[in-house]
């Protein structure tokens, strides 16, 4: 039986690990934290519970093979509702929709804007539809290791079909006119971690999944997902070590044979790094000749997501003028994304507002409130300011003051009795994000598909890679697709 170590056990650590187990590998997990799940994790005090990190559950399917694969049924170990409507969109105080993915109820609203803009929504649902067909069939669920993976005729015409080099907002420009329109179909780039001016048309798939497929939510919030993974991959016979971080891979004539782990050697037929890529290639795989062009020159180089300003709030009464997933634009969202890429601290961000006790309601003490804030905000490397305690708590009162408008709660601070806040540097510090950068390396054409960090190395045998910097790229759904085109690899070159 061979033997795999895994490092980092989350969300694509512990689906590579689930895949490679049931195949009859023997795989061991080393994490640093003291528990599951990387950035898919969970935030408990007062009484409240908050999902950390993702909390939008896209393409059920493939969240529920992950243990089809090992031989079980999804259902003894997922409970998974859909969600209606799927969230709310609040372009102004005044006016604020609700969406679902009931195409004739959406198609009615925005006849009531505009017919042409109906007529040209539906027509991009159609073209996006099969450019989504393209990407799955031919770039996403597809690894590459060499230039014949890609650089051939049937693969350079297969990419012309994506229709990649317009921004995701010019491409849905041309379908519908209405600004309202626009942002509804755009700001989901920001689920990855990038503009919508600038970030490849391709992204546009991600609203066409939503109204075609639906939103989902799992009892017990997201991080329900990496508990029932945490326990499929211990009922297979897995072994996960907690509270232990790796010093570094052990490399010999570029190739991996284990880790170091407290100055002590464990050894291993193969070693699958689901750590960040660009703080991997800089701190864990120390052996020069292995790092091939990720030189640490070469890491600083590349293009990173933005980062996240989070705020995990308990309040003392419902809030219910808010659904459970609700966006909040920015007066000037044009503005605010060039603030996001270009360094600057948004004074007036659009925000992400999440309240899960309104599916489960055990995250949150009768008649009180989970409220989750997300403001999308410049990575480390790109920021023109640093995260002060000082700044920390003025921009806390910023938002505050901003989600009293939107929800109605005009003392909202007074109604907070449970509070903690990440910034990309606790971003950095606790999940090893390079930069902060929350969604790792950035989508853009240069870093996609061939172009970004295969889940085999190319420079060390034995040696693979995971997560959202890795190719296919960052979103739940897609990195679950990074875990199976990794235990692909692997287990096609043990063959």
């Amino acid at each position: 039986m061979k033997k795999v170590i895994i490092i980092g056990a989350g969300v694509a650590g512990l689906s590579t690990a689930i895949r490679l187990q049931s195949q009859g590998y023997h795989v061991e997990i080393i994490e640093k934290e003291n528990n599951v799940g990387g950035k898919m994790n969970q935030i408990k005090g007062g009484g409240f519970t908050f999902d950390l990190g993702p909390t939008i559950v896209m393409m059920p399917d493939v969240y529920r093979e992950v243990f089809k694969v090992a031989g079980k049924n999804p259902d003894d170990y997922l409970e998974m509702t859909k969600v209606d409507p799927m969230y709310s969109l609040a372009y102004s105080e005044d006016e604020i929709i609700r969406i679902n993915n009931d195409l004739v109820d959406l198609t009615k609203y925005l006849e009531d804007i505009s017919e042409d803009d109906a007529a040209g929504f539906l027509a991009y649902l159609a073209d996006i539809y099969k450019r989504y067909l393209i990407a799955k069939n031919n770039f996403i669920e597809r690894p590459f290791r060499g230039p014949r993976d890609f650089f051939t005729p049937a693969m350079l015409y297969k990419a012309l079909q994506l229709k990649t080099f317009n921004s995701a907002h010019a491409s849905i420009a041309k379908f519908v006119k209405d600004e309202r329109i626009q942002k509804m179909l755009a700001f989901q780039t920001l689920y990855i971690g990038i503009s919508p001016y600038n970030g490849p048309s391709i992204y546009t798939i991600i609203p066409m999944i939503e109204m075609l497929y639906g939103i989902w939510f799992i009892k017990g919030g997201m991080y329900g997902m990496a508990t029932a993974m945490e326990r499929l991959f211990l009922e297979l016979g897995g072994k996960i070590t907690l509270n232990t971080a790796v010093d570094h891979i052990l490399i010999t004539n570029k190739k991996a044979h284990g880790v170091m782990v407290n100055g002590q050697q464990q050894l291993a037929d193969y070693v699958v790094c689901n750590a960040d890529f660009p703080y991997a290639m800089k701190n864990l795989v120390t052996d020069i000749p292995s790092k091939g062009k990720y030189t640490d020159a070469k890491i600083e180089k590349m293009q990173y997501s933005c980062s996240c300003f989070m705020m995990y709030l308990g309040i003392d009464r419902k809030l219910d003028m808010l659904d459970l997933h609700n966006i909040v634009f920015a007066k000037d969202f044009d503005g605010n994304i060039a603030d996001i890429f270009e360094g600057n601290l948004p004074e007036d961000p659009s925000l992400y507002l999440y309240t899960p006790a309104k599916m489960d309601s055990s995250l949150a003490p009768a008649g009180q409130e989970a409220l989750y804030v997300l403001v999308p905000v410049p990575e480390l490397k790109t920021g023109k300011f640093e995260w002060t305690e000082e700044l920390i708590s003025q921009y806390r009162d910023q938002i505050l003051k901003i989600v009293s408008q939107r929800t109605g709660v005009l003392d909202i601070a007074d109604h907070i009795i449970f509070e903690k806040i990440m910034t990309p540097e606790d971003f950095k510090t606790r999940f090893n994000a390079h930069h902060g950068a929350t969604f790792g390396l950035a989508p853009t054409l240069a870093q996609s598909n061939y172009f970004r960090p295969h889940n085999k190395s190319n420079s060390c045998e034995n040696l693979y890679f995971t997560g959202s910097s890795v190719h296919p790229g960052a979103g739940v759904p897609i990195v679950l697709t990074s875990a199976k085109l990794t235990a692909f690899e692997l287990m096609k070159d043990d063959k």
